[in-house]
C-alpha cells in the first residue's frame, strides 16, 4: 500500500511538470480536423517538406542554405515562410517532421514568434508528424538507437508544446524499404498509423490491383495483439505531388491563372486534370478519402507560391459541387486522413512480414546500402555503445558527473549526434563523402563531451582523480600509454546488466607482463606478436611489436580494475609457422583447416558433439558499369547490381602466416591477398569462433568496381531458407527467390535475394544451426543451399543515378582506398539452443565494455570494483535504457530480449523488482510511460482497427504481481520514469 501511495504522489508531481499547458482554446489533434463530406470523394491535400538531416550537404549547410551550388535548400527559410503563410488563413495546414531542424530554428526565434507558433500548434494548423530527431533509416539502424533518437525528438516537442506537440502518425516517406521492428516500435510508442512512400514496384502493382495499399501491419510474432499492430498506408506518389501540381519555386508546373481577361487562363484545364487524377487515384484505395502529398525535398522556401495556388485549386474544384461534382478538396494532415479511414470502420488486410528488399524496377534493387560505408556503420554502432555508457555513468556518478574534477561534461551532445546519425542518408552510407565526414565528426565531438562526463563519474565512483585516457585505436593495435608504460591500470566498465567476460588485446612492447585483477589475483595473460593483418591497417601508426592478451570479467552495470606490470622489457618472440596446421580448439569448439588450401574445413561443438563441414573464403562481385544489355543501371551507394551471378574468388588458398597457441587464445592468421587478410580466433572459455577480417584498400586499377563478400559454405540442409534479424531484435524467415506477400518475378538472382542484418543471420536444418553475429549492419543472403554470404565492403566507380551524384569510392586515410576491419562471431548449436547463445552474444557485441587507462599504480584508497546493480539481471532481461531525465528522476527501459518459443529456458515471463535494482539509488516512485517516453502508459489510447485474419497470441501475457514488481513477457519493452535519491 505504501508503494502505491508513493507511486501515486509521484505521478501527481510529474503530471504537473511533464506536459506544458496547451491553452484554454486548444483544439489540436483529431479535434482540429476539418469537416469532410461523406457523400463525396474527399481529397486531403497535405502540405509538407521533406528535409534530409544531411545528404548532399551537411546538416548545417542544409539549415542555413549554404553551398546552394550543390543543392538549393535552406531549412530556416522554409520554416520562416511557412509560419508566415499559415497566419493568413486559418484553413491552411502544414506538417513538419525533422525535429533536429525545428529544434535549431526554435532556439533562434523571438518570444513573439514562439507565441504565434504555439498558437498554430494548439489549433492543429501546424502539426508535428513522426517527431523523431530525424526520419531514421530502417535497414541499417539498431533498435536501441532508433528508440533513443525518437525519444530525443518527442521529448523536445512535449517540453515545448505539451500534448498538442505529440505526433499521432509515423511518417517514413523516403527510407528505402521498411522494417517490421520499426513498425513495432511505432506501435509501442502510441502511434495510430504509419505512412510511407517507397514500396517494391511488383508489390505496389499487386496492391493497387487489389486495393491493398492500406493495411494493418502485425509487427511482432511475440507481443499480444494489438500491442504491435500498426495501421499502415502506402502513399500514391511517393512523397511528391501528382504530376502537374507542383507549385514550389523549384518546380516548372504552370500556376493557376484565373483571370479570364489575361493571357493563358487555365482554371478549367487544371481543375479537370485534377479531377481526373483524383478519380484515378481513388480507384486504388478502399474509402472515399484519398491523400495527396503537396511538397517534396526542401520545398516551401517561398510558401506563398504553394498556398496561393492550393487556395485557388480548392476554391475552383469545390465550386463545381454546385454543378454536381462529387469531389471535395480540403487542407488536411496525415492524422486527419487517418481518422477518416478509422471512422470508415472497414476490415483491412493483414501484413506480417516486412518490406525488404526494395526495388524500383526490374534490375534496380536497393540492397547495396545495407553495406555502404562499412567504417561509418561500425563507428555509429560503437558510438551507440559509448552513449549508453555515458548515460549510465551520468546517473551512477550523480551531479558531479557533469561538473567535476575534469570539467564540464554532458551526454546531450552525443545524443544529438547519434540522433542525426540514424537519418536515412547517414548510417545508411548514401550521403556524399564530405557529409559522411561530417557525421563522423559529430560523433567524435559527442564522445569528447561524454569523455569528460565519464572521467568525472569514474573519479566519483573510484575515489581517484588521476588522469585517465581512452585509447580510440585499439582495433588497429595503437595505444601510446600501453605501448610505453612499465606499469598501468585498466578500468573496464560493463554497460550490460549481467557479468561479462571479454577478451582484451593491448598493444605492448615487452615480452612478459604480470596482470592482476581487483582482488590482487593473477590473471593468465600472453604476449602475441602483432599480426600482419594489423600492419595492413596501421600504416606507420604506433610502434607496438606485440599484443598483450587476457580475459577480463566485469560486474553488471559497473567496472573492475586490472593492474598490468611489465616484467621483461624486450621485444616479443616471433610466432613460428608450423609445417602443417590442422586445427585449433578450446574447451567448447574445435576448428579444422584444410592442409592444402589453408582454408577452414570444419567446425565442431565439443559440448553438443556436433560437427559440420565449413569452408570460408572471400569473393567480389563485379559491380555493373551500366553496359549490361538489359539495363543501364549501375551499382552505387544505394543499388547493388553485379554484372554476373558468379563472384570472383580472391584466392583459392589462404597462406597461413602465423599460428598462436597459448592458454588465453589460439589464432591463425590467413593471408589471401595484399588487400584481404583474416585472423581466426578461439578465446579460452568462449563458445564462439571469431573471424577478424581486414579488407582494403580495394584495388580499382583494373577499372572494375568491387563488392566484397565472405561466404560460409556448409553441409547444413537449409533448403533455400535463411534468417535475418530486424533492427537487431526479432528474427524473420527468408527464402530465396520468394516473397510472402506476392508471387515474385525474380530479375536479379543475387541482389534480389539480399537482406539487411543488424546483428545476426543464420541457417539451419533439423540438427544444426550456424549463427553469425556481426559488429555492424551489413547485407546478407543465402544463394546456395547450406551457404551464408555477408557483404563486407564496396568500392565503386560509378554513381547509381539516385541523387547522390558521386561514386561510392571512399578515399581512406591515405587516399588510396578505405581499409575496413570487422569481426564475425560464429556459433554452432542445435536449433532449439541457438537463441540462448546468440541473444547474449549479439547484445554483448552491441554494448561493449569501455576501457580506460591510468599510468602507474592506483592509490591505496581507490575503489577498484563497483556495480550499480544490487544483483545481476535475469538472463532474459536487458537494461535497454538508464538515463538522467531531470534532477531527481531517471528514465529506464527494461527489455525481455527473447522471442516467444525460441528458447526453452528463457522464452518465459520474468519479473524484476524496481526497488531492488540499483545499489546506489533509492527508488521513491515509479510511473510507466509509452516506449517513446512522451505519454503516461495509462493515457495511451490508440485507434482500433478491424482485420479479417484475427490470430491468437502465442501466450497469454503475465501480469505484474505488485506495484513495484514488473513482469516482462517475451519481446516486451517497458519504460518507467523513476524518482530516485542517491544513497
Amino acid at each position: 500500500m505504501a508503494a502505491l501511495c508513493i507511486s501515486f504522489l509521484f505521478l501527481l508531481l510529474f503530471c504537473l511538470v511533464f506536459s506544458l499547458p496547451t491553452g484554454r482554446n486548444s483544439i489540436c489533434g483529431y479535434k482540429s480536423c476539418p469537416a469532410t463530406n461523406p457523400s463525396m470523394l474527399n481529397v486531403h491535400l497535405v502540405p509538407h517538406t521533406h528535409d534530409d538531416v544531411g545528404w548532399l550537404k551537411t546538416v548545417d549547410q542544409y539549415y542555413y542554405g549554404d553551398r546552394n551550388y550543390i543543392q538549393h535548400a535552406g531549412v530556416q527559410y522554409i520554416l520562416d515562410s511557412v509560419i508566415d503563410q499559415l497566419q493568413k488563413d486559418p484553413a491552411r495546414r502544414f506538417i513538419y517532421v525533422e525535429t533536429a531542424f525545428f529544434y535549431r530554428w526554435w532556439r533562434q526565434q523571438s518570444q513573439d514568434t514562439r507565441r504565434i507558433v504555439t498558437q498554430l500548434v494548439n489549433e492543429g494548423r501546424l502539426e508535428f508528424i513522426n517527431g523523431g530527431w530525424c526520419m531514421s533509416d530502417e535497414a541499417t539502424t539498431h533498435y536501441s538507437a532508433v528508440i533513443d533518437q525518437m525519444t530525443l525528438g518527442l521529448r523536445f516537442l512535449n517540453d515545448t508544446f505539451g500534448e498538442c506537440g505529440r505526433p499521432r502518425v509515423a511518417w517514413h516517406i523516403d527510407p528505402f524499404g521498411h522494417a517490421r521492428e520499426h513498425a513495432s516500435i511505432f506501435a509501442q510508442m502510441g502511434y495510430d498509423g504509419f505512412f510511407f512512400g517507397r514500396l517494391d514496384y511488383q508489390d505496389k502493382a499487386r496492391r493497387m490491383k487489389t486495393k491493398e495499399m492500406e493495411m494493418l501491419w502485425r509487427a511482432s510474432e511475440s507481443l499480444t495483439p494489438p500491442l504491435a499492430d500498426l495501421f499502415t498506408g502506402v502513399l500514391p506518389n511517393g512523397y511528391n505531388p501528382p504530376e502537374g501540381f507542383c507549385w514550389d519555386q523549384s518546380c516548372n508546373d504552370a500556376p493557376i491563372r484565373d483571370d479570364p481577361d489575361l493571357e493563358d487562363y487555365n482554371v478549367d484545364e487544371i481543375v479537370q486534370r485534377f479531377l481526373n487524377v483524383s478519380y484515378n487515384q481513388a480507384a486504388f484505395y478502399k474509402t472515399n478519402h484519398i491523400i495527396m502529398t503537396m511538397g517534396s525535398d526542401f520545398q516551401y522556401e517561398n510558401a506563398n507560391l504553394w498556398y496561393k495556388n492550393m487556395d485557388k485549386l480548392i476554391k475552383y474544384v469545390n465550386a463545381l459541387q454546385a454543378k454536381g461534382s462529387k469531389v471535395n478538396v480540403l487542407y488536411s494532415t496525415p492524422s486527419c486522413y487517418l481518422q477518416e479511414l478509422n471512422l470508415a470502420n472497414l476490415t483491412w488486410p493483414l501484413k506480417t512480414d516486412d518490406f525488404f528488399p526494395y526495388a524500383d524496377d526490374a534490375h534496380d534493387f536497393w540492397t547495396g546500402y545495407f553495406t555502404s560505408r562499412p567504417a561509418l556503420k561500425l563507428y555509429e554502432r560503437l558510438s551507440n555503445s559509448r552513449l549508453q555508457t555515458c548515460n549510465q555513468l551520468e546517473v551512477l556518478g550523480g551531479p558531479k558527473s557533469t561538473s567535476g574534477p575534469f570539467g564540464e561534461g554532458d551526454s546531450d551532445t552525443m545524443k544529438r549526434a547519434m540522433g542525426v546519425a540514424q537519418h536515412h542518408d547517414a548510417v545508411s552510407g548514401t550521403e556524399k563523402q564530405h557529409v559522411a565526414y561530417d557525421y563522423a565528426r559529430r560523433l567524435a565531438t559527442g564522445w569528447a563531451h561524454c569523455e569528460v562526463l565519464v572521467r568525472n563519474s569514474l573519479a566519483v565512483l573510484s575515489g581517484s582523480e588521476s588522469p585517465r585516457v581512452f585509447c580510440e585505436n585499439l582495433n588497429i593495435s595503437v595505444c601510446p600509454l600501453t605501448e610505453s608504460s612499465q606499469k598501468f591500470s585498466m578500468n573496464v566498465y560493463n554497460p550490460l546488466g549481467r557479468t561479462v567476460s571479454w577478451p582484451v588485446r593491448l598493444p605492448v612492447n615487452g615480452s612478459l607482463y604480470n596482470v592482476t585483477d581487483s582482488n590482487g589475483k593473477a590473471v593468465d595473460s600472453q604476449v602475441v606478436l602483432r599480426s600482419k593483418s594489423t600492419q595492413q591497417v596501421r600504416r606507420n601508426r604506433g610502434y607496438a611489436k606485440g599484443e598483450l592478451v587476457f580475459q577480463v570479467e566485469a560486474p553488471p552495470l559497473g567496472y573492475t580494475t586490472y593492474i598490468i606490470s611489465m616484467l621483461k622489457d624486450e621485444p616479443p618472440a616471433s610466432s613460428t609457422k608450423p609445417t602443417v596446421t590442422r586445427s585449433i580448439q578450446n574447451k567448447f569448439l574445435k576448428v579444422n583447416f584444410d592442409d592444402t588450401t589453408g582454408l577452414l574445413s570444419s567446425l565442431t561443438n565439443l559440448e553438443t558433439n556436433q560437427t559440420i563441414r565449413l569452408t570460408q573464403n572471400f569473393y567480389w562481385y563485379n559491380a555493373s558499369a551500366g553496359n549490361n544489355k538489359e539495363s543501364h543501371q549501375t551499382s552505387g551507394a544505394y543499388i547493388f547490381r553485379p554484372n554476373s551471378s558468379d563472384p570472383f574468388v580472391i584466392n583459392k588458398t589462404a597462406e597461413i602466416q602465423t599460428v598462436t597457441v597459448s592458454s588465453t587464445v589460439q589464432e591463425v592468421t590467413q593471408w589471401f591477398s595484399p588487400w584481404v587478410s583474416q585472423v581466426v580466433r578461439l578465446y579460452e572459455g568462449h563458445r564462439e569462433l571469431e573471424l577478424e577480417w581486414t579488407v582494403g584498400p580495394v584495388p580499382i586499377a583494373d577499372g572494375l568496381g568491387k563488392e566484397v563478400i565472405t561466404r560460409l559454405d556448409t553441409d547444413i540442409e537449409s533448403s533455400d531458407y535463411f534468417y535475418t534479424d530486424s533492427n537487431g531484435r526479432e528474427v524473420l524467415e527468408r527464402r530465396k527467390d520468394y516473397r510472402p506477400t506476392w508471387d515474385l518475378k525474380q530479375t536479379e538472382p543475387i541482389a534480389g535475394n539480399y537482406y539487411p542484418i543488424n546483428s545476426r543471420a543464420y541457417i539451419k536444418d533439423d540438427k544444426h544451426q550456424l549463427t553469425v553475429v556481426t559488429d555492424r549492419s551489413q547485407g546478407a543472403s543465402s544463394i546456395y543451399n547450406g551457404s551464408l554470404e555477408i557483404m563486407l565492403h564496396r568500392r565503386l566507380l560509378y554513381d547509381d543515378f539516385r541523387g547522390v551524384g558521386e561514386p561510392l569510392s571512399e578515399p581512406g586515410e591515405f587516399f588510396d582506398g578505405l581499409v575496413a576491419r570487422g569481426r564475425l562471431l560464429l556459433a554452432l548449436t542445435p536449433p532449439k539452443m541457438a537463441a540462448d547463445v546468440h541473444r547474449p552474444l549479439a547484445q554483448g557485441m552491441v554494448l561493449q565494455p569501455l576501457l580506460s587507462f591510468q599510468d602507474g599504480t592506483p592509490l591505496a584508497n581507490t575503489k577498484l570494483e563497483f556495480s550499480g546493480l544490487q544483483a545481476a539481471l535475469p538472463p532474459a532481461v536487458h537494461l535497454l535504457t538508464l538515463s538522467q531525465w531531470d534532477k531527481d528522476s531517471v528514465l529506464i527501459r527494461l527489455e525481455h530480449q527473447y522471442q516467444a518459443k525460441e528458447s526453452e529456458t528463457h522464452s518465459q515471463p520474468v519479473t524484476v523488482n524496481l526497488q531492488k535494482l540499483f545499489s546506489t539509488l533509492e527508488v521513491l516512485g515509479a510511473s510507466e510511460m509509452s516506449l517513446g517516453a512522451n505519454q503516461w502508459k495509462e493515457d495511451m489510447n490508440r485507434l482500433q482497427w478491424n482485420t479479417a485474419k484475427a490470430s491468437l497470441p502465442l501466450s497469454l501475457s503475465a501480469k505484474d504481481p505488485s506495484p513495484w514488481e514488473v513482469t516482462l513477457n517475451p519481446m516486451e519493452i517497458r519504460t518507467f520514469l523513476l524518482r530516485v535519491r542517491q544513497l
